[in-house]
């Protein structure tokens, strides 16, 4: 029997390291002269107070939606890919060329067409770590590691010597043609009678990252491939016992996984900048990671972590514009937020089984 009810694990357990982290964030406030509780204030009238910074939350959110579920069905199959910001700059390559180069319609058909370029680039390039560590025993946190530096220069090649327009400086490809352009969710809203701000970036892709989460609750949850997935998790010599394959379950669970990275760039290529610019992904790829911790993997969890983690951003760049608290204290934000998610979690762990026992034991 689990020493706790599922629920207290998937939402009591991060809702209390979040409130640690944000205790000791607030002493850190303080410690350098501020108000906690008007920085609190701004952050959450910068980022939620007004349909301008909802725009650039649910942007931000959009981008942490595709790298946290990626990570969480590496998670599922017992690997920690640290890879996503590496396949979603190979993802972006993918949406690039797809936009560019072929004549397209009408938005719609050229966004189904970007995702999958892009996922195909994002497989593609955490296909390599995966057949490393699938048939060569390497470990795949340090080849998803060095891949993303290996991607970084990959990019800043291609983009510098193969994709650049001639005369132009900016490492960047030639904006997208129009037919290309992702509708906001001001254009979106707009039929509804809904007032949305049109200046914020937040657009179509976002829609395109609720549908990911539940394709991955229903990939993981009710296949036959979720389920061998998740046994290979839980127990390699007992999914070897089941007949099944570590190899392919190992190269699958990353081909859907450097996918799920790689479809960010459907938001911050194709959506926002309409062109493929160099660290277009601004870090999302590792922000990941602390959203599927946060998320207990699991694509709901991973929805309210990538919320939380775009209005950290928007609300940290409010920070930073209107007070002396650098932007840089969001990422000790994150920092604390990944700590006692991850490292710390059996601190507050630990002492809630001994309570749900002890209640369980007192209405035996």
């Amino acid at each position: 029997m689990d020493k706790m009810p599922k629920w207290a694990d998937v939402v009591l357990i991060p809702l209390i390291s979040l409130i640690l982290a944000a205790a000791i964030s607030t002493l850190v406030i303080l410690a350098i002269g501020e108000d906690p509780i008007a920085a609190v204030k701004l952050m959450v009238d910068g980022a939620l107070g007004s349909t301008y910074g909802w725009g650039y939350t649910l942007y931000y959110a959009t981008n942490f939606l595709f790298t946290g579920l990626a990570v969480s069905v590496a998670f599922h199959a017992r690997m920690f890919n640290i890879g996503g910001e590496g396949q979603a700059m190979l993802g972006g390559l993918g949406a690039a060329l797809v936009c560019l180069y072929i004549p397209w319609p009408h938005w719609s058909i050229a966004l189904i067409a970007a995702a999958a370029g892009a996922a195909i680039f994002g497989a593609a390039w955490a296909a390599i770590p995966a057949y490393l560590q699938a048939k060569r025993g390497s470990h795949i946190v340090i080849t998803t590691i060095m891949f993303n530096f290996i991607a970084a220069a990959v990019l800043n090649y291609v983009l510098v010597n193969l994709l650049r327009p001639a005369g132009s400086m900016d490492p960047a490809t030639a904006r997208f043609p129009e037919a290309t352009h992702l509708p906001s969710l001001h254009d979106i809203l707009a039929p509804l009678g809904i007032a949305f701000n049109k200046a914020g970036p937040a657009n179509v892709s976002f829609l395109v990252a609720i549908a990911a989460c539940f394709a991955v609750w229903l990939l993981i949850w009710h296949t036959k491939l979720g389920f061998e997935i998740r046994a290979f998790g839980k127990s390699e010599q007992g999914a070897l016992y089941a007949g099944i394959s570590p190899v392919k379950i190992t190269m699958i669970a990353m081909l859907i996984s450097g996918g799920l990275a790689g479809m960010m760039a459907t938001n911050n290529v194709m959506g926002e900048a309409e062109r493929l610019v160099l660290n277009s992904t601004e870090g999302a790829g590792f922000i990941g990671i602390a959203v599927a911790l946060m998320g207990r993997s699991h694509p709901f969890g991973v929805f309210l972590a990538a919320i939380l983690f775009g209005f950290l951003y928007q609300g940290g760049a409010e920070l930073a514009l209107w007070t002396k608290i650098p932007r840089e204290m969001i990422v000790v934000i994150q920092a604390l937020v990944i700590l006692f998610t991850g490292a710390l979690d059996n601190m507050v762990r630990m002492p809630l089984e001994k309570i749900f026992v002890a209640l369980r034991k007192g209405k035996a």
